[in-house]
Formats: C-alpha cells, structure tokens, sequence
C-alpha cells in the first residue's frame, strides 16, 4: 500500500486543516472543486484513505471530517524536541509507509550496510508490522507510533539478553515524564495499564557469541486506534489517547524525541551498570508480581507464583517452595485462570 499522495494527499491536508481550525465538515462538491474532480472520484479517495485506517466520518449534506487531529510525523519537529532534551545528536528517518520499521533496520544489517549506533526509524504507517512470537501488530496510518532503534553493543549476544527489561523502564519513563501515565511492566515485552496492552517491544539481534552485537529495538505504541482495525486485536487493550482524555491532542513529535532520549539513558546504563539497579525498578513495576501464573514454552505449560525478574532478566517461578528463573523469547506468560 501507499503513502498518500497527488489528490488523495491533498483531500487528507484539507481535511486535516478543517479539522485543526474549526473541527467542521467538508462537502464531497467542494473538494471536487477544488481539486477539479468528480465527486465520485473524491468519495474514491475517502474510501481509499478510510482503508488505511484514518477515521473519516461522512455525513449527509454535510460531507467529510476527520474524526480527530492526526498529527503526523515530522523529522524536523522531531529533531528540535530532542535537540532540546539533550546535547547528543541522533539521525531519524520517517517514512509515511513501511513494511516494517525493524524489518528495514534487519535488512541494512544483513546486507551489511554502514548504520550509525542510534538511528531511530518510525513511520506514519506498517503494512506488515511484527509484534513477538510471529504475531501481526495493528498499524493503521497517521494513528500510533511505529518505532525501531539501531544500537550496537560491544559485548556480545549474552549480554544483551535482559534489553527487553531495559527498554520497557524507558517506556515506562518516557510516558510518566510526558503524560504521568503509571504504566505497569509484563514480563517480557509488555506494556499494560489496568491489564490492557498499551505497548510492545520486539528486539532482534544478528552477531556473534563473542563478538559485537547489532540489535533492533522495535517499539508500538497505540495513541489512537482506529474501530476499524482494534477488532483485529485479540487481547484487551487500550491507547494513549483513551488514558489522556483530559490533556488535549498527543504530539508524535515530542513523542518520538523524548523516547528517544529515555532510551538511550537507559541503554547507557545498561552497558555500564547491566540490570543492577533496573531489575528492582522492574519488580516495583511488575504486573504480576506475586500472582498465580501460567508458563507455555511452546509444548509445555506449568503454574507458579510470580516473584518478579532476577539481576541477568529471567522471570522467577516459585512451584513447590523452589524458586526457579526461566529465559527464552519463546516462553509466554499470563495469569492463571
């Protein structure tokens, strides 16, 4: 699918603009006007654009709307947001539609492009967003935030295993810094409030045993989940702009920057310090903490209390007075039932 553009563009910058002064409805005639088109050919253009999940009412004899504002990316507001969260400098790429933004970070790796520790790609929309385990993540254009991380790391392929715990405290601080939000931390990518998925995190790594380590930290964050495409989801969940009601629109922009600053504060004391000091953050945020669990290892399932992560990552299983810790991107954990 493709980016909007050429009359389908303008219908949707129109719209925006609509929506960003008076938030009133644009007749189908009036837009065909102006773009010197029929009708038929703009209610073709709406259609297209609702396919991609923009939320566009239409009304008779009143015409189109958006149903909220969309906000979209932009590198350079991007840039001067972060520009004034720190004195670093990070190099981004938006792309209006994507594959996937850690599909296109793993292909530069494999083909053995030269990338810069740090790169950030996010995108308006993903055709074919990956969530963990093989499951399709939601990604409706101009609506939640799709978002991957470059990061080079020196010490190899074990020393990377507890990233996912990193990157979810960095989650965790980015929203409660922007919107005050207190999310809660699943073990091992999740991100919830009131138990329903608010975030995602996928890590993929290419390296050696020994050797360096190229990892992609892919981020989905839900601001504003189209209908059309949240009865595709199955799991409960939420989205930014249901836990924000009260705060007006949510900037992408400052989104992506203070993210981005969140994550590489963490990352640097990750290389320094490992999870010393963040493995008791987690547990402080751990939505199971000491609860009835289920562990599925693909064949296998087993219950035990949860008693939060230990100082390398694992999550800690007690069964029978034992305590044991458990590794693996292939193991899944929920509430027993």
């Amino acid at each position: 699918m493709k980016a909007p553009q050429g009359n389908k563009l303008a219908i949707l910058n129109y719209l925006e603009q609509a929506q960003l002064a008076t938030g009133k409805f644009i007749s189908g005639q009036w837009l065909g006007d102006e773009l010197e088109i029929s009708r038929a050919a703009v209610a073709k253009h709406i259609q297209s654009l609702q396919e991609m999940g923009l939320d566009i009412f239409k009304v008779s004899g009143k015409g189109y709307r958006l149903s909220n504002e969309l906000n979209l990316l932009n590198s350079k507001k991007v840039l001067n947001y972060y520009s004034s969260l720190t004195h670093c400098e990070t190099k981004l790429e938006v792309h209006p539609v994507i594959d996937s933004t850690n599909s296109e970070l793993m292909r530069r790796i494999q083909k053995g492009d030269s990338l810069e520790s740090g790169t950030v790609i996010v995108a308006q929309m993903q055709t074919a967003g990956r969530g963990r385990r093989g499951r399709t993540w939601q990604s409706p254009f101009g609506a939640n935030l799709y978002y991957s991380y470059y990061w080079l790391l020196d010490d190899g392929l074990q020393a990377a295993m507890g990233l996912s715990i990193v990157v979810g405290i960095a989650i965790y601080d980015t929203l409660e810094k922007l919107f005050g939000i207190k999310v809660q931390l699943k073990w091992p990518n999740d991100i919830l409030v009131n138990d329903k998925k608010l975030a995602g995190v996928l890590v993929e790594l290419d390296g050696q045993p020994q050797g360096p380590c190229k990892l992609v930290i892919g981020i989905g964050l839900n601001i504003k989940m189209p209908e059309s495409y949240s009865e595709h989801i199955d799991q409960p969940w939420t989205d930014l702009s249901l836990l924000n009601q009260n705060n007006g629109v949510i900037d992408k922009n400052k989104l992506v920057a203070q993210l981005t600053h969140c994550l590489e504060i963490r990352l640097d004391e990750y290389r320094t310090e490992g999870l010393l000091n963040m493995h008791k953050e987690w547990n402080q945020l751990h939505a199971f903490q000491d609860q009835l669990v289920t562990l599925a290892t693909g064949k296998r399932n087993w219950q035990g209390v949860c008693e939060g992560i230990d100082a390398q990552g694992g999550i800690k299983i007690r069964q029978d007075g034992e305590v044991k810790s458990y590794f693996g991107g292939e193991i899944s954990l929920r509430k027993a039932t």
